[in-house]
């Protein structure tokens, strides 16, 4: 019994600091006016992108930025496979695409845009290899504050 609990333990401590990835961008609009939290909206191409697949894996699957995005951010990925094995359902494409039109005008992958409950840009930036989780935070808290 004793492991069973063990275990049980451990994966809600794992849950707890896992962030969680909006489906819905206007229902992470509705939450981040309800929390007053800032939207980081990732733009990626999952299944064609080197640098994108690089991004997810050093910075925004790192423990350091789940926990942190957590608590302090909403998260919504505007993603744009190309397998048709991975194509989004329909109208998640067109939100995306909406949001891509909208804040990604020169197409940029990856690119990461910071918005305010009010869906204005604080700020906008890629991915730089050099940046360690902890200074890829810095840099979007800076947009913020």
């Amino acid at each position: 019994m004793n492991i069973v609990y063990t275990i049980m333990v451990c994966l809600c401590a794992g849950m707890l600091q896992a962030q969680t990835w909006q489906a819905n961008f206007d229902e992470a609009i509705s939450l981040a006016q309800e929390q007053d939290r800032p939207i980081v909206v990732v733009f990626s191409g999952s299944d064609w992108c080197g640098p994108c697949i690089r991004f997810k894996k050093t910075i925004l699957e790192s423990e350091a930025f789940k926990s942190y995005a957590s608590d302090h951010y909403l998260m919504y990925n505007a993603d744009f496979p190309r397998k048709k094995k991975n194509q989004l359902p329909e109208e998640k494409l067109n939100s995306n695409k909406a949001l891509f039109e909208a804040y990604n005008p020169k197409g940029y992958f990856p690119l990461v845009v910071v918005l305010d409950k009010d869906r204005r840009v604080l700020g906008a930036t890629g991915y730089n290899r050099k940046l360690s989780p902890e200074d890829y935070i810095n840099k979007l808290d800076g947009y913020v504050k």
